[in-house]
């Protein structure tokens, strides 16, 4: 009894966080936007990475056991599809809207518990069903304000949508068995390598190792907030939930950037808007209430075995 109450309690813990590094990254759509224009997508993404990588590197042959060779490859697994995410979510973006970008992308929790049933064979109740096409409306509405129409970028961010999703059922697969700051350390640096070489073949070489003051503001953010506590937040935290709740809750992402862009550029909500963040706050609501349906269930079994000792 006492460890289902534990394993309750972590479980909303574990959401709590995974919301705290939702609103970051949300937080940050409008200061890497403003940068990325300054000093290209890649070059900002290594000067991002590399210092996320250094300073966990660090910690971890400080105060971590020895890493192991299993541990590597699956950090380089879960580093190779993060970067794929960034790069067809980029490359979309040249191609498509923004706002097709981020209603695709977000389709992963769509994704999610049909590849994670299939796959890893986890169990998905009609609550997580139902929440999860709630989500998706929602992320239609919020993105696009109730119209698209489709293009040849939208593909792209489709297969962002894909690496999103594999890298929430992979994290949440590996951060079980394997030192979780080990597995952050190593895919941010592979995030960091590919990157690099992606601005060495855009011929973007030179940049990379230039000083730019004017994007200051938005790479501590972003590497404090938006890249080491984020990630190792959510590679800790996905150990107490499942995916298709990660997923859910990584579609508040889009409704916190939409805040922060009224909040500090007064970009306009609107009816759709407000429309689709409530059906993703109900989809997340409908699919918490499925984890309360087993507690009470199990409950009830519990009292219901000692009714029948005492008996």
């Amino acid at each position: 009894m006492l460890k289902q109450q534990l394993n309750r309690f972590g479980r909303i813990g574990a959401d709590l966080m995974l919301l705290i590094v939702t609103f970051f990254w949300g937080a940050t759509f409008i200061l890497v936007k403003d940068a990325i224009v300054k000093v290209g997508v890649f070059v900002f993404l290594i000067q991002r990475f590399i210092p996320a990588f250094v300073f966990l590197l660090i910690v971890c042959l400080v105060f971590r056991r020895p890493v192991t060779v299993q541990l590597i490859r699956r950090g380089i697994v879960l580093g190779t599809i993060l970067f794929g995410a960034f790069a067809f979510q980029t490359i979309a973006l040249l191609h498509t809207s923004a706002s097709n970008t981020a209603f695709l992308t977000g389709l992963n929790v769509v994704l999610v518990p049909i590849v994670s049933a299939f796959i890893f064979r986890h169990a998905v109740t009609t609550h997580m069903k139902a929440g999860v096409l709630l989500a998706a409306l929602g992320l239609f509405f919020l993105c696009t304000n109730g119209a698209w129409s489709f293009n040849r970028g939208d593909s792209l961010a489709g297969m962002c949508a894909v690496c999103v999703a594999l890298h929430v059922m992979f994290t949440g697969a590996y951060a079980r068995r394997e030192d979780i700051y080990w597995l952050t350390t190593i895919q941010l640096g592979t995030v960091a390598i590919f990157s690099a070489g992606t601005a060495v073949m855009l011929g973007d070489g030179n940049d990379v190792i230039t000083w730019h003051p004017d994007i200051l503001r938005a790479l501590i953010f972003c590497i404090v907030f938006a890249t080491v506590f984020a990630y190792i937040v959510q590679t800790s935290m996905q150990r107490y939930t499942t995916p298709t709740h990660t997923a859910l809750i990584f579609c508040m992402e889009p409704v916190f950037a939409v805040l922060f862009a009224y909040w500090m550029i007064n970009e306009q909500w609107g009816l759709w808007r407000l429309i689709g963040a409530v059906l993703i706050l109900a989809g997340m609501i409908i699919s918490e209430a499925s984890d309360v349906s087993c507690d009470i269930i199990e409950k009830t079994e519990h009292y219901g075995d000692m009714s029948r000792e005492k008996a």
